[in-house]
């Protein structure tokens, strides 16, 4: 089969696909011929290796090279092989699912339990734009912010991959969602489903936004103490992610958050996305509501499998609207 291989840290053309034996599912494991992937700056951290403070925390980064091969979190695919044991799934279910690595690759062994039936309104593609952000969304939103119906909650990078979901899933749970993007994202954000949106290229937001009872800001562009004057006292801050840097950036705003929340009566909630059983529980919940219309997957472009790199590049750039997604031959 083809896989894209990355053998040292760096660039997207450090990829290298390449011929490479196709995997056998062992106990409790399903064999997925992966139909769409996507990317996520979770494959472009552990491609470049940064921050390389991260090469220190675990997580699966190795200290000098990579320790996986085959970089890719998000599948979408159908099964054609189930190892012993296996009761869930048999031969020819869509399925998809968020994986720690293995999805750029034609094919990839995944546990029974790490796996969700397709939704059936979805394209391979679009499924594959939803396991990475949509998960980190929907724990963001249910079970850090706790969103509750009549709530006011501000979202911080409402455009990307994570910010269209956690948008619509914040509408989905009764609350009057505000938008932070950029002034060619306005609409996008809107016609998601946020009632308000800021032009962060016209308005600093945290001069403007007042009395939310949460932030979840996965930009991570305005400083912990800035952010904070946006919520309610009794308000929660969520940080999901923030602007990426070679050696810290973002684990130091994320440490300043923290740190700075046990000086305040607002909360403070660093988002941590599952990938495991957890995962593919949160994806029954999601595949609920992309199968009743309430929410959607916002796809910017779709790359053939031969162009990955140059998808991996795009995302990068930071002007992805919603998801880049990958379609696999």
């Amino acid at each position: 089969m083809k896989a894209y291989v990355l053998h040292s840290y760096g660039p997207p053309e450090n990829l290298q696909l390449t011929d490479v034996d196709e995997p056998a599912p062992g106990a409790g494991e399903v064999l997925v011929r992966v139909r769409a992937t996507s990317i996520n700056p979770y494959d472009w951290h552990h491609l470049r290796g940064e921050p390389v403070v991260a090469r220190f925390m675990g997580g699966g980064f190795g200290k000098r090279r990579p320790s996986h091969p085959i970089l890719g979190c998000d599948v979408a695919g159908e099964v054609v092989a189930v190892g012993p044991g296996v009761t869930r799934f048999r031969t020819g279910d869509e399925v998809y699912a968020l994986v720690k690595r293995g999805a750029f690759a034609q094919y990839t062994c995944i546990a029974e339990d790490h796996l969700a039936a397709k939704p059936r309104r979805l394209s391979f593609e679009q499924a594959a734009a939803v396991p990475m952000a949509a998960v980190t969304a929907l724990v963001a939103i249910r079970d850090d912010a706790k969103v509750q119906p009549g709530q006011r909650v501000l979202v911080n990078g409402a455009s990307g991959g994570v910010g269209t979901f956690a948008v619509q899933l914040a509408r989905a749970a009764g609350a009057a969602v505000t938008g932070v993007c950029s002034s060619r994202n306005v609409d996008l954000v809107r016609s998601s489903g946020a009632a308000h949106v800021i032009d962060y290229t016209a308005q600093d937001f945290t001069r403007v936004a007042r009395d939310f009872d949460a932030l979840v800001d996965i930009a991570g562009s305005p400083p912990v103490r800035a952010a904070r004057r946006v919520l309610r006292p009794a308000g929660v801050y969520v940080i999901v992610g923030g602007d990426a840097g070679r050696w810290f950036r973002p684990v130091d705003h994320m440490v300043a958050a923290a740190a700075t929340g046990r000086l305040t009566s607002q909360r403070t909630a660093l988002t941590s996305t599952p990938i495991g059983p957890a995962s593919a529980r949160d994806l029954v919940e999601l595949t609920a509501l992309f199968d009743s219309g309430a929410v959607e997957p916002v796809v910017d472009r779709s790359f053939p499998f031969t162009e990955l790199p140059d998808a991996v590049r795009y995302v990068e750039t930071g002007r992805a609207r919603g998801k880049v997604v990958v379609t696999v031959e």
